[in-house]
């Protein structure tokens, strides 16, 4: 594992300054630097919404009794594609860009999870059944 990570250290920086400087060849220096900056602004904006988004309906489920914990994955993951968006480069832009998309963050999580599978439980086949807490109360029917 930290090999992988050694080598996306490594390769990742250098794939994205091989790539600003061919983009920055075929449409200028100030365009390029343009486009870093309009596309970390988008960022900004879209992972403003998509967090005010998941908070919002976190806050929801919290209030009819459920554990948010799928929102704090995507939460954790929105906070993944802020560092990856407001980071120079094409490569980490496409990668926060697609974290911000629901279904890819889902993906992502039911790949990770694929035991629990979370915030859906009708896809695990071992679930266990919901127990519903009864009282019984009898009368006496003895008059007094």
């Amino acid at each position: 594992m930290l090999r992988i990570l050694f080598l996306l250290f490594i390769t990742v920086p250098l794939l994205e300054l091989w790539l600003l400087i061919k983009v920055g060849s075929d449409i200028g220096g100030l365009s390029t630097i343009a486009l870093c900056l309009f596309t970390a602004a988008l960022g900004g904006f879209l992972i403003r919404w998509q967090g005010m988004s998941t908070l919002l309906d976190a806050q929801k489920r919290m209030a009819h009794g459920e554990a948010p914990v799928e929102h704090g994955i995507h939460g954790l993951m929105i906070a993944l594609s802020g560092v990856l968006l407001f980071t120079p480069g094409f490569i980490t832009d496409s990668a926060g860009f697609l974290l911000l998309f629901p279904p890819f963050r889902r993906l992502i999580i039911n790949k990770l999870l694929p035991v629990q599978q979370i915030g859906n439980p009708h896809h695990d086949a071992r679930r266990q059944p919901e127990v519903i807490d009864v009282e019984v109360i009898t009368h006496d029917h003895h008059t007094h």
